[in-house]
């Protein structure tokens, strides 16, 4: 929406903007915690090793760390005879799969099983916040009311078929609950979990460069500079200095990918003249063996001036720390002071896992003032979603170029388009697990996956559950089929996360 509205400047109106804020918010806070507890705990949390705690030591571990009310010891211990009772049929389930007592695991057996629960109780509690994104959206994570000018959901105090101060009072509920999880149970976890993995605070440091387009505008402008969290970019892990972000410096290169440009693999093309031409005939999936020095990769390789960069909750974290955002300043210090570590441990994979944890909290907190101002809007009569302007082709012009910034969950998404005899020409996008993911480039740069990987610890070859902690770090999209290969090109494990 915002690269078309970028083409044809649409301004949109004003509720469309905290219409948008809001299925944003809510899903980066859904998204990161469902990340915590169901696609990354594991790689830290002992699942089995749960069944060895003591339950009462448990529930005064958790009582410890948060008021939570869900904290007794008979809580636990059913918790505890109900994994009990998995692992007795054999039905682990998404248990399954794992390095059950692996030697890198480091939590005592009650914090494991304090995780256990609340890895249950979060499947729970997703299900209910996420509701305000069917509500405004009609769909998760791919919601259906965009349309360019705004959106396509009504207003209404008199409908009940509408958006209503009903639908807000619902709608502050689930924020409520949302904001009382993540301050409860989440960030309580999440520092439980590091204060026993301090060390990984130096390893996964990556490219050490950070790319944040920025979200949540403030005013309702194409491509808004005024942004809640800032757009910015840090350059060689170096917070005295935020540079600015321009888009025509973004390229992407085809060199090791499974893919050919009409002028050779060398180069490197900005995506408004970008191709996407899968012409290659050489080795490719299912194959035998990876080729690291051919193409070897599904995934394009962009660079912002011709520099591999980081994206996702680190980066927006990073440039809103760099660029003085208050809340986001005081969270991150507080969670560095109980760690008891430095501003230098961002530059890591638990630096990623703690900056996702510190971005839900802001943005939970941030949910209810967005709402206030929807309501403020209906109580003034402001009822507009969407504007006028663009909706006749015959005011298009006959050509024009637009694009879109936009921050998902995991990271910088870039849209840009071309218009010629008012249709869409090329259209091409940059997202970010292409950033983080991306394969070497002509000029033989990793990207951040890849150099994250270097010098991590691997005790067990045939089970790396380090090399899974980094990647993971990143929330890939991939994250359900990680492969590793051995030099040779044997695989030598496959894992499968649910």
């Amino acid at each position: 929406m915002r690269a078309v509205e970028n083409a044809l400047n649409i301004t949109i109106p004003d509720n469309a903007r905290l219409i948008r804020n809001l299925i944003t918010g809510i899903q980066y806070v859904q998204d990161h915690v469902i990340h915590f507890y169901h696609l990354h705990a594991l790689d830290w949390v002992d699942i089995v090793s749960a069944l060895k705690a003591d339950p009462k030591k448990t529930s005064s571990l958790a009582q410890s760390i948060s008021d939570w009310p869900k904290s007794s010891t008979e809580y636990f211990k059913g918790v505890q005879n109900k994994l009990k009772a998995f692992v007795e049929r054999g039905q682990l389930g998404p248990f399954a799969n794992a390095y059950w007592g692996h030697p890198a695991y480091k939590l005592p057996p009650e914090a494991n099983l304090m995780a256990v629960a609340h890895y249950l109780e979060a499947l729970d509690w997703q299900r209910d916040v996420i509701k305000m994104q069917a509500l405004l959206g009609a769909k998760n994570p791919h919601a259906q009311t965009y349309i360019v000018g705004g959106m396509s959901i009504p207003i209404d105090p008199n409908s009940q078929n509408a958006l209503n101060a009903g639908s807000i009072a619902f709608m502050t509920g689930l924020a409520e609950k949302a904001l009382e999880f993540v301050k409860k149970v989440y960030i309580p976890d999440l520092l439980a979990v590091a204060s026993f993995y301090k060390e990984w605070a130096g390893y996964g440091g990556g490219v050490g460069n950070f790319l944040a387009y920025g979200e949540f505008p403030n005013d309702n402008v194409s491509n808004t500079e005024n942004l809640w969290l800032p757009r910015g970019i840090i350059l060689n892990k170096d917070l005295s200095k935020v540079h600015k972000v321009d888009h025509e410096k973004i390229t992407e290169y085809v060199t090791h990918s499974w893919y050919e440009y009409s002028d050779g693999n060398k180069t490197s093309k900005h995506p408004w003249d970008g191709e996407t031409n899968y012409r290659y005939t050489g080795p490719q999936p299912p194959y035998e063996y990876l080729d690291t020095d051919g193409k070897y990769s599904w995934l394009k390789a962009p660079r912002y001036d011709d520099k591999p960069m980081e994206v996702g909750p680190l980066a927006r974290m990073l440039v809103a720390y760099a660029s003085g955002h208050k809340r986001v300043k005081e969270v991150i210090d507080s969670v560095l002071q109980k760690l008891g570590v430095g501003p230098s441990a961002l530059f890591s994979t638990l630096g990623r896992v703690a900056a996702r944890g510190v971005e839900t909290l802001v943005t939970a907190e941030q949910i209810p003032v967005w709402l206030g101002q929807l309501a403020e809007n209906m109580k003034k009569g402001d009822l507009r979603i969407h504007s006028r302007e663009g909706w006749d082709p015959s005011e298009w012009p006959k050509e024009a170029r637009g694009y879109g910034f936009h921050e998902a969950p995991r990271g910088a998404l870039g849209h840009w388009l071309s218009i010629e005899g008012r249709r869409i020409k090329n259209y091409q996008c940059v997202v970010p697990s292409t950033w983080n993911g991306s394969p070497r480039d002509a000029k033989d740069q990793r990207g951040p996956y890849e150099a994250a990987l270097i010098g991590t610890p691997v005790a067990d070859p045939e089970q790396p559950v380090e090399i899974l902690r980094t990647v993971h770090s990143f929330d890939p999209c991939m994250a359900c089929a990680v492969h590793v290969l051995d030099p040779e090109g044997r695989e030598v494990t496959r894992i499968k996360v649910i």
